[in-house]
């Protein structure tokens, strides 16, 4: 297939790249390559939905002036800002000086950060909110962490197409670009991207389900591989069944000393939080019970979660004989992870990682949420000063126990 301009629907092209390299990508080599898929809209109102990956930037706004005066595009629609989508935007926009961008109010700054846009016109949409273009109607809809917080999808509501960005991709430099000409069953591919890409952000699918339930798809013509246009609500359902938490009777135990009882009230949240995600889960006060019982529970459960509140830059109570027992115990495949209220510096906090650390457990940690999902809303050790009161720290400590129920439940 050559890059260039390809029909998919009435007055709806195909304006992307085509990378058949073994592409470096999210700490994986793509042996099949990749297809940066870019459309372009000529209606009333020229309209760009997605663009290419940074790195042919240039060449990407060379071919668009082949096939479109770039002062006549209205509207550029990024639906997701990481660099592979939105990594053309910089060349474009240069060129398109009268287009505005259109995306959600989260990714207002990072375009402007990454592309120095400052100045340019930016129309915020939020979730069911519409833009006609001019005879077409976009339709935009917000999926957050599917890969990340300011992404949404975009319906043309004529045309019965979906352009949802990274959701419902596949990773193969195409030589058809339609699915059913591929040749051959394109599930397995379907289904390694969906592995690598969005099942870390399984819980978010549901969103994204719930957005797509009441529209009528005829097309889904995502950001790479193939455009599905058969079979399109096969693969809807495959998103639901691979999302789906498959995996029963999980269970978590909470060991905690408290100076306050904040410390106490960030169990408290961990447990519900944990709770509603239908993990059991036991909570114990290390200074109240005794360590037989609390270890007994630890080696029943499949996370651990150890606080501390700090005291002059250190732990509380009776937590350090506890975790020194820990550093003896076969605790292989559980997931653990610290957390802690504090006043000055939270130093307990630390040291409880470091003593978790210590173990064969797989810790929990900031570092490896971003390396692994590039979500940065979900802190590792969970650490809050004072009281846990507010909403935004209540909510930080739900994201750090959403995050490890997903890692219990998740089917694979």
């Amino acid at each position: 297939m050559n890059n260039t301009e390809i029909k998919i629907a009435k007055d709806t092209y195909w304006v992307g790249k085509i990378d058949n390299r073994e592409v470096p990508f999210h700490r994986l080599v793509l042996s099949k390559g990749t297809t940066y898929n870019s459309y372009l809209l000529k209606t009333g109102k020229p309209t760009v939905i997605d663009t290419v990956d940074m790195e042919f930037g240039r060449e990407y706004a060379d071919r668009m002036e082949e096939l479109i005066d770039p002062l006549d595009i209205s509207f550029i629609v990024i639906n997701h800002t990481e660099p592979d989508h939105s990594g053309g935007l910089a060349a474009l926009a240069s060129r398109a000086a009268n287009a505005t961008i259109v995306c959600t109010e989260i990714a207002v700054p990072e375009l402007q950060e990454m592309y120095k846009l400052h100045a340019r016109n930016f129309l915020v949409v939020k979730d069911g909110d519409t833009l006609d273009i001019g005879g077409k109607t976009l339709l935009f809809k917000e999926t957050p962490y599917l890969h990340t917080a300011e992404t949404m999808i975009t319906y043309c509501v004529e045309d019965k197409i979906l352009f949802p960005c990274d959701i419902f991709s596949t990773h193969v430099a195409v030589g058809k670009l339609f699915s059913d000409e591929a040749g051959f069953d394109i599930t397995e591919d379907f289904k390694g991207y969906y592995n690598a890409i969005i099942h870390p952000h399984r819980r978010y699918v549901r969103t994204l389900i719930e957005a797509v339930k009441d529209l009528e798809i005829e097309m889904i013509a995502p950001s790479h591989g193939f455009i599905i246009r058969e079979d399109v609500r096969k693969y809807i359902d495959l998103y639901a069944e691979l999302s789906r938490e498959t995996t029963q009777g999980k269970k978590a135990a909470i060991v905690y000393t408290t100076l306050k009882n904040n410390t106490k009230k960030m169990a408290g949240i961990l447990q519900n939080t944990l709770q509603a995600n239908g993990i059991e889960t036991a909570v114990w006060d290390a200074d109240k019970s005794g360590m037989t019982e609390i270890l007994d529970s630890i080696a029943a459960a499949d996370a651990v979660f150890i606080g501390s509140s700090t005291r002059y830059a250190d732990m509380i109570g009776n937590l350090e004989p506890l975790l020194k027992e820990l550093q003896q115990m076969n605790l292989e495949g559980k997931l653990a992870a610290a957390f802690g209220s504090y006043g000055w510096s939270g130093e307990a906090i630390e040291v409880i990682q470091d003593y978790l650390n210590g173990t064969n457990m797989t810790v929990q940690s900031t570092s490896d949420v971003i390396k692994s999902t590039g979500m940065t809303h979900v802190e590792f050790p969970i650490r809050v000063r004072f009281s846990p009161k507010d909403a935004e720290k209540t909510q930080q400590i739900k994201n750090a126990a959403d995050f490890v129920s997903d890692l219990l439940l998740s089917s694979f």
